[in-house]
């Protein structure tokens, strides 16, 4: 997993795709600021998933973006995403390498080093932290630290992906503490003021 500076961000899906959703989102990745996409579809069914996946994951190859499916690795395995990112309650990291070979497997840790270290050891490909602000997307159970990131940096290379209520106000703090990676939602999909494509161009 390399860093590239310029494309620092992780972008999830919003939680209900609409037909507009696949233009916005060409328009997002042909501006060459988004290093993966992440597919996170709660209460749909597989088949639809399924669908949506198809699409997606044509539109990410077309530009060059890593296409990854959110707790479900079955999905992933069926789509042949570049990779899956498991929760703490998803499959075990062991069981979904087993899986999916060599593709990219990112783990939630929270806030807590304990559970980044059992990743580490598992040999995940990035640990994703938050949250570090309040989200409009998720409840906020764990609140995540520039402490934390800190710490973390200096035990391991793995890269880092911070999660939680990122936008254009507060980005740049979390890449001074050394995130290689912004999980980024609400700020671009259910913006009030700006349109995705426009919302991205704030993020430098």
């Amino acid at each position: 997993m390399k860093t590239n500076k310029k494309k620092f961000i992780y972008l999830l899906s919003p939680n209900k795709i609409k037909n507009k959703f696949f233009n916005d989102l060409i328009e997002i990745l042909k501006l060459n600021k988004v290093s993966f996409f992440q597919l996170r579809l709660k209460n749909t069914s597989f088949k639809k998933k399924l669908l949506i996946g198809k699409k997606v994951k044509k539109i990410c190859k077309k530009y060059n973006t890593k296409f990854l499916i959110n707790d479900d690795v079955h999905l992933a395995k069926e789509l042949n995403s570049d990779g899956c990112h498991l929760g703490q309650k998803d499959m075990q990291i062991l069981k979904a390498r087993k899986y999916l070979k060599n593709k990219i497997i990112g783990i939630t840790c929270h806030n807590s080093i304990k559970l980044a270290n059992a990743a580490i050891k598992d040999k995940a490909d990035y640990l994703a932290f938050g949250a570090f602000y309040a989200s409009r997307t998720k409840k906020t159970k764990y609140k995540a630290s520039f402490n934390l990131l800190k710490k973390i940096k200096k035990i391991t290379k793995t890269p880092i992906v911070a999660i939680g209520g990122i936008n254009s106000k507060n980005y740049q703090k979390l890449l001074l503490n050394k995130a290689n990676f912004l999980a980024i939602s609400g700020y671009i999909w259910k913006n009030k003021n700006l349109k995705p494509t426009e919302a991205i161009k704030y993020l430098k």
